[in-house]
């Protein structure tokens, strides 16, 4: 098991941020090529019922193109929520490096060795 450093927990939210913010867009575009789908799907429906088409197959594609749409609008739900959350994963990320960047640049600036084992009070004062 690795150890764990403020370094190496910095590098873990930094990751983090980046992939839930590239998976907020990912699910953001798929929920857009979705919504294009459903638009495509109304489009044949009414080229369908331009041509007289029997109404029980007018009425499926309706019917499709409603359930296309409700997924497309509870994918791009689902992907202002991953928004939101890599906004929060950010915030969280920059406040902790807000609060404890001080300690690890005392931490590297020091010359004394085992700094593992000194009191947090001992960083405070330096």
């Amino acid at each position: 098991m690795a150890e764990l450093t403020y370094k190496a927990l910095v590098r873990a939210v930094q990751h983090k941020e980046k992939t839930l913010a590239r998976n907020a867009e990912s699910v953001k575009r798929a929920a857009e090529n979705i919504k294009e789908y459903a638009d495509d799907t109304v489009r044949d429906a009414e080229a369908l019922g331009a041509k007289s088409v029997d109404r029980d197959s007018l009425g499926e594609c309706q019917e499709l193109a409603k359930i296309i749409r409700g997924v497309s609008n509870a994918a791009i739900s689902y992907a202002a929520k991953g928004v939101d959350t890599a906004k929060a994963a950010k915030a969280a990320g920059d406040q902790a490096r807000t609060t404890h960047d001080d300690f690890q640049e005392a931490f590297d600036r020091s010359t004394v060795t085992d700094l593992e084992k000194v009191s947090r009070d001992w960083f405070e004062q330096e």
